[in-house]
């Protein structure tokens, strides 16, 4: 019996424990540790995006990063003009936003191939743009905003209430991507991603949903743009380098396509992995990064996710195994169903369940 899966309360006192860890963590870190996470939300957000159009919708995107990038120049564009942050954040999500619908409407019919290349010309385009709109976005050498600061009174410091800020967004776009993924959208999602013929049959507008994911995805792109600025208070033609999409991409991979804690992962290996390859081998980075993403795309197909399930799994067999000659090591107990051989979330499964 799983004791976490079956037990309500179980669920809320780990949840419990959880917030409370993460709200006081940064009392007690150091700055660069604290730095370290407030970048991990920032490029969780990303990836989360990035997931909810390739992982659940099933559609190719590689230009995720355009968007985190009109996000930050938003951001900073507000900033120095000394807007209202709120209507700041607000702008930073609504005008990838809606370049992205925009972009979808014409996209979303062309499949594979095609709506990759479209999706790929848009940081190649971006980055020339961003040069060229010099009023706006600083031109070659990029425009700070610098508006993260702790207030005085609070008794922070600057790293602390950076932190508390991500913290607080992050949260909400999980929670909200949780929502979205697990309800009648996402199900709708997973039938136009399996089959759209059959979607189509069901009374489910393929090329609705379609829209809808990559002008979501756009939006939580846009977010992860503001967050960029709050944690890095700059930005420059190089955040929409086609480079960074392609990482994003192999942090949704390694992650977990198709689950939301793949996302959180997502981010974190988005941090960490470029720093220790760094510290280990300046000039083997890019190497290292790649041998790390094929040994997941061979050992774990599902991304870092399904670690767990895995290793519950080898556990349960190898006491079996010990138990003696009448089990067997493929027997299952009767109330734990076997690891999910996608490697997706529970939510996931539950989804696909469901259509």
């Amino acid at each position: 019996m799983n004791l976490y899966r079956d037990n309500a309360w179980v669920r809320w006192v780990v949840f419990a424990a959880a917030a409370i860890l993460l709200v006081v963590l940064p009392l007690m870190l150091p700055v660069f540790v604290n730095q370290t996470l407030i970048r991990m939300g920032v490029f969780a957000v990303a990836v989360l995006g990035l997931n909810i159009i390739m992982g659940y919708a099933g559609q190719v995107s590689l230009g995720q990063i355009f968007f985190v990038g009109v996000g930050a120049y938003v951001t900073a564009y507000g900033v120095n003009n000394d807007w209202n942050i709120l209507i700041v954040l607000a702008l930073a999500c609504i005008v990838p936003g809606v370049i992205g619908l925009v972009i979808a409407l014409a996209a979303a019919r062309l499949g594979g191939l095609a709506i990759a290349m479209v999706t790929i010309a848009l940081p190649i385009v971006g980055v020339p743009l961003a040069k060229r709109l010099s009023e706006f976005t600083g031109g070659s050498q990029g425009t700070s905003a610098r508006f993260s600061g702790a207030p005085e009174g609070v008794g922070l410091a600057d790293d602390q209430w950076q932190y508390y800020i991500v913290l607080l967004i992050t949260a909400i776009a999980f929670l909200l991507a949780r929502n979205l993924v697990t309800g009648k959208f996402g199900r709708a999602m997973t039938i136009v991603r399996e089959n759209e013929a059959v979607a189509s049959a069901m009374g489910i507008s393929p090329y609705r949903y379609k829209v809808l994911a990559f002008t979501i995805a756009s939006i939580y792109g846009g977010a992860a743009g503001f967050l960029y600025m709050v944690a890095v208070q700059y930005t420059s033609p190089e955040t929409m380098n086609f480079g960074h999409s392609i990482e994003l991409l192999a942090a949704m991979v390694i992650g977990g396509a198709g689950s939301i804690v793949g996302s959180l992962i997502g981010g974190v290996y988005y941090v960490l992995v470029p720093q220790f390859t760094n510290e280990v081998a300046p000039n083997l980075t890019a190497l290292i990064q790649g041998a790390v993403l094929l040994a997941v795309l061979f050992l774990l197909p599902g991304g870092l996710v399904r670690l767990p399930r895995l290793l519950a799994r080898a556990f349960r067999r190898g006491g079996q195994t010990r138990s003696g000659p009448g089990s067997s090591p493929d027997d299952t107990p009767p109330n734990d169903p076997p690891g999910d051989p996608s490697g997706e979330d529970p939510t996931h499964r539950e989804r696909q369940g469901h259509a």
